[in-house]
């Protein structure tokens, strides 16, 4: 199983995503991009590193990339962070793809969010993190 996570500058929620859900289900092969450019061949932001690092997960192996049309060919699924993300990646979709793709807090339904809130504007890094980790183990579960 192929599984993209994606968000806006790919430097915070997809990697972080990406970083807990490789720890959570090694066997599957996991990528995270950004819908944006801005920050491509960067390593995640430092904040969001020192917040996944406090509960073992090391990300400063990932840099940013961003979101491309093959992307869809390549992955099994692709979760997206918020439904900015969603939107702007379903303009890429060649005609006819049927890959998968889905809001990450779909895998978290109890939880009561809708989307991933973006910790470079929230400053709130550990709730983003509480929240990726029920969401990878959601996914981790209907994967299994």
């Amino acid at each position: 199983m192929k599984v993209l996570f994606v968000c806006l500058g790919n430097i915070c929620r997809s990697p972080a995503a990406e970083g807990v859900f490789r720890e959570m289900m090694p066997e599957a092969e996991t990528d995270s991009a950004g819908t944006g450019g801005w920050h491509v061949g960067e390593p995640p932001y430092g904040p969001m590193q020192a917040a996944a690092r406090a509960r073992g997960y090391d990300l400063s192996d990932l840099r940013a990339r961003q979101f491309r049309r093959d992307d869809f060919e390549t992955f099994d699924l692709i979760i997206g962070m918020d439904s900015d993300n969603i939107a702007n990646m379903e303009r890429l979709r060649p005609n006819g793809n049927e890959t998968p793709l889905v809001l990450f807090t779909d895998y978290a339904p109890d939880s009561g969010a809708r989307e991933v809130p973006d910790p470079y504007y929230t400053r709130d890094f550990d709730g983003a993190l509480d929240l990726v980790e029920e969401c990878a183990s959601g996914l981790k579960a209907a994967l299994s």
